[in-house]
């Protein structure tokens, strides 16, 4: 038997629903279900519930329910533990999900035969100055506070000097996040499975607004210049913010993501749905 655990967007009525309808019939299987607290209370299931920070331990799969922000809490959760991720999407793009609501259990049970494949995705180590550190999927950010004001951003590669921006900020993405907010402000799109950082500046107040591709062994600092403050989110969730001097450190980690995959739509396919290419 299985150790499954569900990550549930609870405020999506048929994404609950559904993680009821597979609680009853993976927990009738004999399987151990485990849930975050606050998706047991509200399913009803309190006695599944979990901290996040022991819900990976001896776990066997995680199910995502919910769009692609689900499925970050999921990989947080569980990615250190070296548990994979299993996206059931009810977002708009699904990105990263692995399968349709109406085959979630039919992808499960597929998982549990070992009828699929993992498809391994670099995370990012991101440290704000002397803090703990955390890790991202898709993307760490530096960027302005003040609306109408540039923050200036101090640049080094692997201990020396690039150069400095004046802009609204600067992304760290991981190619799973080059399609994300890396994305809208014109970074290159990478194969979600290559080995890479991306440094993409955010309007730029300068000629050179072209975003880097970097080397996976890459070190990252952002250091703020000046007296303009300058806030920090990882996969939009906020660290706080940087005064002068400030730095935040971003590396490639050693523990990547690990998303399960059952052999349906690939990644260009999703990229042709998600831009209306399919008559082109």
């Amino acid at each position: 038997m299985a150790a499954i655990a569900l990550f549930v967007h609870v405020d999506r009525q048929e994404a609950v629903k559904l993680a009821v309808e597979l609680i009853d019939c993976l927990k009738g299987d004999g399987h151990e279900i485990r849930l975050p607290p606050e998706v047991a209370g509200e399913l009803g299931f309190s006695e599944l519930a979990h901290l996040e920070d022991d819900i990976g331990q001896t776990l066997d799969l995680a199910v995502s329910l919910g769009g692609d922000g689900s499925m970050l809490r999921a990989v947080t959760a569980v990615a250190d533990n070296g548990v994979p991720v299993l996206g059931v999407n009810y977002g708009a793009l699904g990105y990263l999900t692995g399968t349709e609501p109406a085959y979630a259990l039919a992808g499960i049970q597929q998982f549990l035969s070992n009828n699929y494949t993992i498809e391994e995705r670099i995370r990012l180590r991101c440290q704000m100055g002397a803090g703990a550190e955390v890790s991202a999927l898709n993307e760490a950010i530096v960027e302005k506070v003040d609306s109408g004001r540039t923050v200036h951003l101090a640049v080094y590669l692997d201990g020396e000097f690039f150069t400095s921006y004046a802009a609204d900020g600067l992304i760290a993405a991981t190619p799973t996040g080059s399609t994300a907010y890396s994305l809208s402000a014109g970074g290159p799109i990478l194969a979600p499975t290559m080995n890479a950082m991306i440094l993409t500046p955010v309007a730029p107040h300068m000629l050179f607004d072209r975003s880097l591709v970097l080397l996976p062994s890459s070190k990252l600092v952002l250091e703020v210049l000046g007296d303009r403050p300058a806030a920090v989110a990882v996969d939009g969730r906020s660290l706080g913010q940087l005064g002068e001097g400030g730095v935040l450190t971003v590396s490639v980690s050693d523990k990547p993501a690990r998303l399960v995959t059952l052999g349906q739509r690939g990644f260009h396919q999703v990229l042709k749905s998600s831009f209306g290419l399919w008559d082109r």
